[in-house]
């Protein structure tokens, strides 16, 4: 039986790990959070007291962590010195570019094969195994990772090189993030004029404004039954988590010295609505912010 530690059991990595134990690997998982190891535990994965015991027989290790500090010391004290060599690492955590790039280093100099491979698609995507990776790996290494992902994914993508992943995600998110606010003004306006909010979305969705933003995640509530507006905005992908991503993303653009001034203001527009106590709403709830109506999301 495959033998995969699973390092971060939060939001995402709880749904991440319950896919592989479908998949009849046997999943030893490590979290800071007790309240997060016992999710885990109780959807089939062994607990481990530690990193370091979690992958000390690992085939495969996997990890989802906050941010680039934290996979840079996880990898250099705790996985790096105590799995074997053998062990497929792969880095699933949203982190900026250098540091992906920095733990690659370290851990081919140690004799491992590292892929950084970020996702797209939330928390219910986790859990129904249904995310998208962008795998940034050697390309003779691509078909290992694309098979140690394939419990959890509806599709796996290999990006390119060390980093490459990382790189993929930024500008994916950025590119959502800033759509979804196209989406949501619209949506907006289209009410003040005295629009049908539902006539509006067949309209849209059937012309050239159609995005994945609106036909798939609409924030409007009704039109898309499965789209986190018609659930409160509880779920999905937390404005807190698209603000991370667009902060990368500009990071990233600084030191490329890209022009990405919708990416900056989409920025600041999460950063506002983060401000204003609504971080851990999904990022579509924007919305009632450029309708003026945030007590709807009280």
């Amino acid at each position: 039986m495959t033998r995969v530690a699973f390092i971060g059991v939060g939001n995402m990595g709880a749904g991440m790990a319950s896919n592989q134990v479908k998949a009849d690997r046997h999943v030893a998982a490590f979290d800071l959070s007790a309240a997060a190891l016992d999710k885990a535990v109780a959807h089939g994965c062994s607990p481990a007291a530690s990193v370091a015991e979690a992958v000390k027989d690992a085939d495969i290790v996997i990890t989802m962590l906050p941010a680039g500090k934290h996979v840079r010391e996880v990898y250099e004290k705790d996985i790096l010195p105590n799995a074997p060599t053998s062990a497929l690492l792969i880095d699933c955590s949203t982190i900026d570019v250098d540091s992906a790039r920095a733990v690659g280093v370290l851990a081919k100099a140690a004799g491992f094969r590292f892929g950084d491979a970020p996702v797209s698609g939330g928390i219910m995507a986790a859990e129904a195994g249904t995310l998208a990776f962008m795998v940034g790996c050697d390309e003779a290494d691509y078909p290992a990772y694309e098979e140690a992902l394939k419990p959890m994914a509806r599709a796996v993508f290999h990006a390119g090189d060390l980093g490459s992943g990382q790189a993929a995600k930024i500008c994916n998110n950025m590119l959502l993030g800033v759509s979804m606010l196209g989406v949501c003004e619209s949506f907006a306006l289209a009410e003040k004029l005295g629009l049908d909010p539902t006539k509006f979305f067949d309209i849209a969705s059937k012309s050239s404004g159609q995005c994945w933003s609106l036909t798939t995640y609409c924030p409007w509530p009704g039109p898309v039954e499965s789209a986190p507006s018609n659930r409160g905005y509880e779920g999905g992908f937390l404005t807190a988590l698209m603000l991370k991503d667009l902060k990368l993303a500009q990071d990233a653009a600084s030191k490329a010295g890209a022009t990405t001034p919708m990416g900056n203001q989409a920025e600041a527009l999460y950063a506002m609505f983060d401000g204003l106590g609504f971080g851990q709403k999904d990022f579509s709830a924007v919305l009632q912010l450029m309708r003026g109506k945030l007590e709807e999301l009280a």
